[in-house]
């Protein structure tokens, strides 16, 4: 995806799984470029059932947010990341990217 076209700044916490206390998630990286649609969509969720995700960040394909992820929208919104998927096409004139769909 090229860099221009990622005109907003998010923050990520990457989930790291569950310990007794709850949830435990990595060091905050901040200043992430991405393109955020706050548009509401249906999405499936991790465990099969369907779910409003409230808002769908494109970011870089190399992007480390895997699902349970905490993400700091422009607008200061704390969400978690529901899905995420990588987008490539190997060898076509398209971009790759990373899209996240977010509770």
């Amino acid at each position: 995806m090229p860099g221009w076209l990622l005109r907003h700044r998010i923050a990520i916490e990457p989930y790291l799984g569950d310990t007794a206390y709850g949830p435990s998630f990595g060091p905050q990286v901040v200043d992430v470029p991405a393109l955020v649609d706050e548009s509401p969509r249906m999405v499936r969720g991790a465990d099969g059932r369907e779910v409003l995700a409230t808002a769908t960040v494109i970011a870089a394909p190399d992007l480390h947010c895997p699902p349970g992820s905490r993400i700091t929208l422009p607008d200061g919104r704390t969400t978690t990341a529901l899905t995420v998927a990588h987008h490539t096409a190997p060898g076509l004139p398209v971009p790759a990217n990373t899209e996240v769909s977010c509770e």
